[in-house]
């Protein structure tokens, strides 16, 4: 039995670890071509082993999402091997150590909006300039977060950076997909276990604070996020555009 994405093209960022890394996995267990993009190469060489040993098709990118010339030819280089982009998931993004506004750099909020909303952006232009000339167009995934449904679940730049991602999808969903046939999607999750997670050094003290008067939030794991990933990629979600998965274990719903 054919898998759901059955011979489609995927590039997938930050997929080297952590939800990439799951999301990259279960698409080639459904039969897509997974490109794995990621700035660590030991970590894209371990995941392509991984889904290769298991019977599935995957190449990878050394990429720094930040970086347009390697946004350009990650999208390039996708199309020379498999000649066509159905489905870009902009998954990498970094944390911020929960830094309020007044404890944010001008070099830190640069850092994180050129990886969290500059690279997103950058990745789907490339990408919707292939899809727009292929004939069943393609799917736009974008890893937002409940930071981006709320004012404080992150610091002010993580916070800034996935409002940001939310209104590109829906800006991307309200053109191209109404007038060509290309879908765009948000996911947005709570906390999950990834080792983004332990990145977090010298947390903001009020931003801490801020966080911590929410109370405890559940911990999801890779999976569920790329369970809601290949929905988002295949045909059964066909109708689902603009729209904003949120995926916290019930977190936001209380």
């Amino acid at each position: 039995m054919a898998g759901k994405l059955e011979g489609r093209v995927a590039i997938i960022t930050g997929s080297g670890s952590g939800m990439g890394k799951a999301i990259a996995s279960l698409y080639a267990s459904e039969g897509a071509i997974v490109m794995i993009a990621d700035f660590n190469e030991a970590a894209i060489n371990e995941t392509v082993k991984e889904i290769t040993d298991a019977g599935g098709k995957a190449s990878g990118f050394v990429a720094d999402m930040s970086k347009e010339n390697d946004i350009i030819d990650l999208v390039q280089a996708t199309v020379e091997r498999y000649d066509h982009v159905d489905i870009l998931v902009n998954n990498a993004g970094i944390l911020d150590n929960f830094r309020t506004v007044t404890n944010t750099s001008t070099n830190d909020w640069n850092r994180v909006m050129a990886v969290n909303l500059n690279g997103p952006y950058m990745a789907s232009r490339e990408a919707i300039n292939v899809m727009l000339d292929q004939p069943d167009g393609g799917v736009i995934i974008n890893t937002a977060s409940v930071g981006g449904l709320f004012g404080v679940r992150g610091g002010a730049a993580y916070t800034a950076s996935k409002h940001g991602i939310i209104g590109l999808t829906q800006n991307i969903a309200g053109t191209y997909g109404i007038y060509n046939n290309i879908r765009a999607n948000a996911i947005a999750p709570g906390g999950v276990e990834t080792n983004l997670t332990k990145a977090i050094k010298d947390p903001d003290e009020l931003g801490m604070k801020a966080i911590s008067a929410l109370g405890a939030s559940p911990m999801g794991k890779p999976d569920d996020i790329a369970k809601v990933a290949l929905f988002l990629a295949s045909d059964d979600s066909s109708f689902v555009n603009g729209a904003v998965v949120t995926v916290d274990g019930g977190l936001t719903a209380s």
